[in-house]
């Protein structure tokens, strides 16, 4: 049973920072790849930044580049989200998401098979 616990999200002032990270269980990722999406409120979930587990390619969401890094680490079954410059329109659940076929690296949410239950991110202006 895949498990994708999101944790890291809080209240923080724009242009700050915060680090999110999503503990995933169950089985081995290295097939995988593992993103980030966020839902504000009264909007649809949108994409925000995905990473193929193996080799550590990356893909961003434009209004993201620059600002945000996604990473990982193996040995603790972990990714991350780092949030730099933080700006009130960031502000939203961000949830951890997981495909089963690392090559495909893209936004679509139909692609992810597995979620977790999201963590509230605030940014004050």
């Amino acid at each position: 049973q895949v498990q994708l616990v999101e944790s890291g999200g809080g209240l923080v002032q724009a242009g700050g920072s915060l680090r999110l990270s999503c503990a995933a269980s169950g089985r081995t990722f290295s097939g995988y790849g593992m993103g980030w999406f966020r839902q504000a409120p009264g909007k649809d979930r949108e994409f925000v930044a995905v990473i193929r587990w193996s080799s550590g390619s990356t893909y961003y969401a434009d209004s993201v580049k620059g600002r945000f890094t996604i990473s990982r680490d193996n040995a603790k079954s972990t990714m991350y989200l780092q949030m730099n410059s933080l700006k009130p329109e960031d502000t939203a659940v961000y949830y951890c998401a997981a495909d089963r076929f690392s090559w495909r690296l893209g936004p679509d949410m139909k692609n992810y098979d597995y979620w977790g239950q999201g963590t509230q991110v605030t940014v004050s202006s």
